[in-house]
């Protein structure tokens, strides 16, 4: 049986928008829409100069998955379209993913691409066609209660893509329905299966989908030639201990290719100082983190004192006092860093997030036994 849609009208009267990627998540959306009896409209984005995206696998909105999106189209019987945001997904997500590396910064562009061209540009796509609905094959929940939408954690654990929809806001998700989200993986790949879809054994995109090969480094040179220069590995007491090959090559927590020895315990980047080319490192217990500074806040629910932070998509939400945008940690917190998004939830419901801009670390916040 297929999951209800929670459309405001009967099906056959509604108009359903379902944004599809090419893979099988969206793919199975896009068939419970069109089971639903309702009038579905499958919508592709190119964000990609197409002579490239031909030759991609395994990359959202390539050229191979524009292809798959076409013919599961085709076999569900619903019409298909590919808008060209290749501009605005450039301006949006790309350039600010080259500019975070170039800042010292952790991006998390996925987060961008959501709040941006697949969110905000389809969701007027979607009013434009006078849609009931925009149907999306992410791992989440819509529940109302009491009239309102509010956005939960997926069923499935281990598929909960929350995190990284922190920016939708109320009136997006009005529009957003996720078909998918009470289904583990497994459920959704024999829906696939049994309904004859061709991307129904199609494997995961496990990169950043703009960098298919992983190679995020030569991308940033390529847009930010200044992040290849070398410079100085430095103590956090400003000694110098070595040389680095270019800050593009590191992020905060990272303790690969630092290529320094003589130290009596393995050091991390602690900081990124791009202005001067400099990388601080430290021992482990350096990388712990006390409090968090949030800016760009965009809520879902009510501002909430005590609450879960997650500050990276696969860690599980700590507790936190969060006052006035500053998330204190009740418990030291490693892999905090600039440029990430901090997501705020009450058990299952998503109630907020915003941009990590500065943390305090916990030895100098007192936070560490001596």
């Amino acid at each position: 049986m297929f999951p209800p849609l929670q459309l405001d009208r009967p099906a056959e009267a509604a108009r359903i928008v379902v944004a599809m990627s090419g893979g099988v998540d969206s793919s199975v959306a896009a068939l419970i829409a069109a089971h639903s009896g309702a009038e579905v409209i499958g919508v592709t984005l190119q964000l990609y100069d197409h002579g490239e995206a031909v030759k991609r696998s395994g990359a959202c909105c390539a050229g191979q998955d524009i292809y798959d999106a076409a013919q599961v189209c085709e076999k569900l019987g619903i019409a298909h379209y590919v808008l060209d945001y290749e501009s605005r997904f450039r301006e949006g997500v790309i350039e600010r993913f080259a500019d975070d590396y170039a800042r010292g910064r952790t991006p998390v562009p996925c987060s961008l691409c959501n709040q941006g061209v697949k969110f905000t540009d389809l969701h007027g796509f979607a009013r434009e066609l006078n849609a009931d609905a925009l149907v999306t094959g992410h791992y989440v929940r819509r529940v109302v209660r009491d009239g309102k939408a509010e956005l939960h954690k997926g069923r499935d654990p281990a598929r909960d893509q929350s995190y990284f929809l922190y920016g939708t806001t109320a009136e997006q998700l009005d529009l957003l329905r996720f078909p998918i989200g009470e289904l583990p993986k497994s459920d959704v790949r024999a829906l696939a299966a049994e309904a004859g879809l061709i991307v129904a054994d199609k494997p995961d995109s496990q990169d950043i989908c703009f960098v298919p090969d992983g190679d995020y480094a030569g991308l940033v040179k390529r847009l930010r030639p200044e992040t290849e220069a070398p410079g100085e590995i430095v103590d956090r007491g400003g000694r110098v201990l070595g040389q680095h090959r270019g800050i593009v090559h590191f992020t905060v927590g990272q303790r690969r290719g630092l290529e320094i020895g003589g130290s009596a315990e393995p050091l991390y980047v602690v900081r990124i100082e791009p202005d001067t080319r400099r990388l601080v490192v430290g021992p482990k217990q350096a990388l712990a983190v006390s409090e968090a500074r949030v800016g760009s806040w965009n809520w879902l629910g009510e501002e909430q004192a005590e609450v879960e932070v997650k500050v990276r998509s696969l860690s599980r939400p700590v507790p936190a006092l969060l006052q006035d945008g500053v998330i204190r940690f009740r418990q030291p917190e490693y892999g905090v860093a600039p440029g990430q998004a901090a997501v705020v939830y009450e058990g299952e419901r998503l109630l907020g997030g915003g941009w990590i801009e500065e943390t305090v670390s916990a030895d100098e916040a007192g936070m560490l036994a001596a």
